[in-house]
């Protein structure tokens, strides 16, 4: 493992993994009272269109077959193909409170729960988004004297798009105009900054298929125990350095109206 210490972005309790701090979350009692089916589109919106699949998605399932390759229940298979397309699925994440307790819940506690964090609503992003027919791929963000984020990554017409749950306002959807990931990865260079106003994003690294955990982990969309492994598989994976080390030493610091703004609607510990 890499000496230094790694944390989710977020702002709330810690949890050690693997002898390094990531920051989860829950206040007790937040998921208390939300239940029902996701709120995927906001009322008088058009419908979504169909995006275009990517080469390695899942084929189109009939309600059986999905259920036994996937492992939800008819009614959350039916919660999730309701959200339609990734903004959907961020429109969900978005109605769901950020909680602060130091769990790493699977997709199914997320739906069932309704509350959900960084790492948490990256992986249910993941899962919902391979309900639609795409690849459930991560990304994974490491920053300085901050906290790691995560975003589940798609790919529509050949450009990348990202969805995303977070404490800042900045650090959440965003479309696929992306060429690259590592355009992508730099739409979030700006608005990720620590408390101080620096700007704090460092390398990347991804996209991690979590199809790959289908033998190795069955059932993790799920499963009722936390998913860690997932955080320390993220740790040990290869990143990309984003800056030199001399454009990192000149960075300025962004002023108080940024600070504010990417502080809107944060939830505080």
């Amino acid at each position: 493992m890499r000496a230094r210490v790694r944390r989710l972005r977020s702002a709330g309790a810690r949890h050690r993994v693997g002898g390094r701090l990531w920051c989860a979350a829950a206040v007790a009692g937040l998921a208390a009272g939300h239940r029902g089916e996701l709120p995927g589109r906001a009322r008088g919106d058009a419908p979504a269109r169909p995006l275009r699949q990517c080469p390695g998605a899942l084929p189109a399932l009939s309600p059986v077959r999905s259920t036994a390759a996937l492992g939800f229940a008819p009614r959350e298979l039916r919660a999730l193909r309701a959200l339609r397309s990734p903004i959907g699925i961020q429109r969900a994440l978005d109605a769901m409170p950020y909680h602060l307790a130091g769990t790493a819940w699977s997709p199914r506690r997320v739906l069932r729960e309704r509350t959900a964090h960084c790492l948490e609503g990256a992986v249910f992003a993941a899962a919902a988004l391979r309900v639609l027919g795409f690849p459930p791929f991560l990304l994974d963000l490491e920053a300085v004297q901050d906290t790691d984020h995560v975003v589940a990554v798609f790919r529509s017409r050949g450009h990348w798009g990202a969805i995303a749950k977070s404490n800042f306002s900045g650090l959440r959807y965003r479309e696929p105009v992306h060429r690259s990931l590592r355009e992508l990865v730099m739409s979030y260079f700006d608005g990720y900054i620590n408390l101080r106003g620096d700007r704090t994003l460092r390398a990347w690294a991804g996209p991690v298929n979590l199809g790959r955990f289908d033998r190795t982990r069955p059932g993790w969309m799920t499963t009722e125990e936390d998913l860690w492994w997932i955080a320390e598989y993220l740790l040990e994976i290869p990143h990309t350095r984003l800056l030199r080390p001399a454009m990192a030493r000149a960075l300025s610091r962004v002023d108080r109206r940024a600070l504010t703004a990417a502080r809107v609607g944060q939830r505080e510990p």
